[in-house]
């Protein structure tokens, strides 16, 4: 067993690889992936999939393959569906889509 003021222990310690630095998330990130998207407005992944298929929905991004949405165009989206009450116009009683 090396004893720590051998010279093969200070050579071992030097020696050791260093993980590379990876900038942190923002705590307040712009941009959310489908998950994260469902998970802000309480929704599931699958329905925003459906959305933007069927239309109406939040708008969203690609970047390549990626999809996101922007927290700002999530708080749009939601809040153009705030009624007072079920009679209010341009409220709509829909059959789902499954």
């Amino acid at each position: 067993m090396a004893s720590a003021s051998s010279p093969f222990a200070a050579r071992a310690a030097t020696a050791a690889p260093r993980p590379l630095a990876v900038p942190a998330a923002p705590a307040n990130p712009e941009f959310l992936t489908t998950g994260e998207a469902g998970a802000f407005l309480r929704l599931s992944p699958r329905t925003l999939e459906k959305h933007r298929v069927l239309g109406g929905g939040p708008r969203f991004r690609k970047f390549g393959a990626r999809v996101v949405y922007a927290v700002e165009d999530l708080r749009a989206w939601a809040n153009s569906r705030a009624y007072e009450m079920t009679s209010d116009p341009g409220y709509v009683q829909r059959d789902s889509v499954r």
